[in-house]
């Protein structure tokens, strides 16, 4: 038998969902439940923690427990990454994103810092660098409105970026297309990429800059960029604010075996 505050967090859950309980609507107060015989105080705040960390609710003080204003933010897979969209226009893949989701965005929504920092094991490996050689780290923070969605960093070996607009600290896209437009003109083509996805409790201070409660999760996403050739161009790492994104992807099933045959 469940205990009872998941089947409390159970019914609130599906009131939330059929509309009872509609997008900005305060949940009741904990002591209105308790009188209500839903359980004792400690039982009703496990519930509003456990439909925090689901990412049903808001939780603040002054505010109470809210329900979510908006749906999860489609995160494209492949599609986001479609040359047409930075190569011949300016759709970078955040705003790519947006414009699936139907909400509005400006370019200002991101924000970055530019440094020359040591590898790190992970980014020297995924460069074939000794680690601690000096690469670039781009590091941009993606909000919606008021609320940071999620993180990026990217790391670029210097020969391939100094003297461009990736070095830019200018909040923004690298310019029109972006990054990997930057990168094409450089003679990078973006080929094939590799992403890795892993989920995990937030830390302390990924909590603070995305504004996540306590034990909320995150998806942590691991990007390799190579060119046709397998040069590496871009290792990226970000840190995505689980409930703020539905991961999307539209794909040919591929048949290995037909293919070895031929």
């Amino acid at each position: 038998m469940a205990p009872k505050w998941r089947e409390l967090a159970d019914k609130l859950a599906e009131r939330i969902r059929s509309g009872d309980y509609a997008p900005g609507q305060q949940l009741p107060h904990i002591r209105d439940l308790v009188e209500a015989g839903e359980g004792s105080k400690s039982t009703v705040h496990a519930a509003y923690k456990a439909l925090e960390a689901e990412g049903l609710v808001t939780s603040s003080r002054g505010h109470g427990t809210v329900v979510r204003e908006q749906a999860p933010l489609k995160r494209l897979g492949i599609a986001r990454y479609d040359k047409a969209k930075w190569r011949d226009g300016d759709e970078v893949a955040f705003i790519a994103d947006r414009v699936a989701s139907g909400r509005a965005y400006k370019r200002g929504d991101q924000t970055q810092s530019v440094s020359r920092v040591p590898a790190p094991a992970i980014v020297a490996a995924a460069h074939g660098l000794p680690e601690g050689a000096e690469v670039y780290a781009r590091a941009r923070l993606v909000k919606e409105g008021d609320q940071p969605t999620h993180t990026l960093t990217s790391y670029y070996r210097p020969e391939h970026v100094e003297g461009t607009r990736i070095v830019d600290p200018t909040p923004g896209p690298a310019g029109k297309g972006g990054g990997f437009r930057v990168l094409y003109d450089a003679g990078y083509e973006i080929d094939h990429m590799r992403e890795e996805l892993r989920a995990r409790v937030a830390t302390p201070d990924e909590a603070a800059l995305l504004q996540l409660s306590p034990g909320e999760w995150v998806v942590e996403l691991h990007r390799t960029t190579f060119t046709a050739d397998d040069t590496v161009v871009e290792f990226a790492v970000g840190v995505h604010a689980a409930t703020r994104f539905a991961w999307s992807y539209d794909f040919k099933v591929p048949d290995s075996a037909k293919k070895a045959a031929q």
